[in-house]
Formats: structure tokens, C-alpha cells, sequence
């Protein structure tokens, strides 16, 4: 399930805003979930989600009501984001497995870091920024409200996004350059970790490594793909592309 999360909270995202602004989304949604996504649709118009979860079915219902009283699609994203993490980090503690509880830890400090640098270059405030960090990760939320350029890197230091850090230190300078070699920093780093799957016979390791590796292989078609109908040339395709897990 730990893999299927955000696929369903994709769909959640999808279908709460598709309503609020009177469009059929139903195209946009993902199939991957725990959840059906046809199915998930056909509830959400009925105003039920009984068979889901109960966790992901209060983030929705929070996150309708939110949209509808603020008119912020960005807070019905965070709040939906936040109960994803919360979820993660659960699962990964019910199944007792540390390659697992690391592994939810790890994409909640990436989650973390690419909100602060997002937050950073958009201006806006820490208040904005406390509503974007979630709790679950090594680096403490207190620590990167706290920590601005430097700060940043600072905070990350000794960690596996030090180097991550360094780049969003360069994205979020006065120049403001493309965040292309950050978010593929990123995504290394998480790779680096699954790495560790490979040495491990048998166990959970051995299928979320090879999940993973379909994923991998997904987003590097993706990028391709795109790369080319871009008009893009193959050396610039190729330093987008994230490390391989083999």
C-alpha cells in the first residue's frame, strides 16, 4: 500500500477540484491506487467513501471543505499532502520494517526541502511554509522554518540531501535558474536509498525495490517522451534523466 498512496490522493486532488470548478476530471485520474479509480469517482459524486479508508476519507472530506470555504486550491493541496505523509509514516511503522520507516523518513525530508525552496521563490511567508512542512522526517519542521539560504544547507548537512540542498541554495538565489538539477537530485537521492534493497534475498526490500525500478522506468519514458515533443536535443534529454535503479 505504501506505494499506492499517491496514487489515490492524486485522484482525491483531481476530483475535489475537477467538482469545484464544475469540470469532469474523471480523464485525469490514475489507475495504481488501492482504490479503483472509476469507482472512487462513482463514490465521491454519491458523497460517500465508506470503503476507504478512514484516514484518507476524513483528508478528503477536510479538504472539500476547505476549498469550498477558502477558494485556495493550494491549502486543499496541503491538506491532502499532509494526510498522505501521516499515512505513509503509519504504514511504515505497522510493518515493523526499518528499511521501511527510512524510507517514509527520506521522502518526507524530500517533500520538506522542495516545499521550503518552492515556498522560498514563490515569497511567500512562514506561515504559508508551516502549512507545507509535515512531521515524520530527520530534520526537524522548527529547523527549516527557521533556516533561509545558507540555512538550508545548513540544516540538511551530514544528511543524504546535503547535496540536494546545496542546488536549492542556487535555485533560490537572485538569479532564480531552473529547478531541473535540484528535483533530479532529489529523486537520486531517493534512488540511492532503495539502492539498498538489491543486497536483501528476501523480504519487503525485494518488492519495493522492484516497484521502484517500474517506476523508474515510467518516469524515464516520461521524460523522453516529453523531451522530444519539447524539441529538446538528445544531450539536454539525457541530464534530465534520473539514475537508473538496476
Amino acid at each position: 500500500q505504501i506505494f499506492q498512496l499517491k496514487y489515490d490522493y492524486h485522484n482525491a486532488k483531481t476530483l475535489i477540484k475537477g467538482r469545484a470548478m464544475g469540470e469532469d476530471a474523471d480523464r485525469l485520474l490514475m489507475a495504481g491506487g488501492r482504490y479503483d479509480p472509476g469507482q472512487l469517482a462513482e463514490n465521491f459524486a454519491r458523497e460517500t467513501l465508506g470503503e476507504t479508508a478512514p484516514a484518507f476519507a476524513a483528508a478528503v472530506l477536510q479538504a472539500k471543505q476547505l476549498l469550498a470555504d477558502t477558494g485556495d486550491p493550494q491549502l486543499c493541496d496541503l491538506a491532502l499532502d499532509r494526510a498522505c505523509y501521516a499515512e505513509l509514516a503509519q504504514l511504515a511503522q505497522e510493518t515493523e520494517s526499518q528499511f521501511l520507516i527510512g524510507y517514509a523518513a527520506l521522502m518526507t525530508d524530500i517533500a520538506n526541502l522542495r516545499a521550503a525552496v518552492r515556498i522560498a521563490r514563490m515569497g511567500r511567508e512562514n506561515d504559508f511554509l508551516a502549512q507545507a512542512l509535515m512531521p515524520g522526517g530527520t530534520i526537524e519542521v522548527q529547523t527549516l522554518l527557521n533556516a533561509k539560504g545558507a540555512g538550508l544547507i545548513e540544516a540538511y548537512r551530514g544528511t543524504a540531501l546535503e547535496g540536494a540542498a546545496e542546488l536549492a541554495e542556487k535555485a533560490m538565489g537572485p538569479e532564480r535558474g531552473p529547478l531541473t538539477a535540484f528535483e533530479k537530485a532529489c529523486d537520486d537521492t531517493l534512488t540511492a536509498y532503495l539502492e539498498g534493497a538489491k543486497s536483501v534475498p528476501f523480504g519487503v526490500e525485494v518488492v519495493v525495490g522492484y516497484l521502484y525500478a517500474k517506476e523508474s522506468e515510467l518516469t524515464a519514458v516520461r521524460t523522453v517522451l516529453s523531451g522530444r515533443l519539447a524539441g529538446l536535443d538528445g544531450e539536454l534529454i539525457r541530464s534530465r534523466l534520473r539514475n537508473t535503479y538496476l
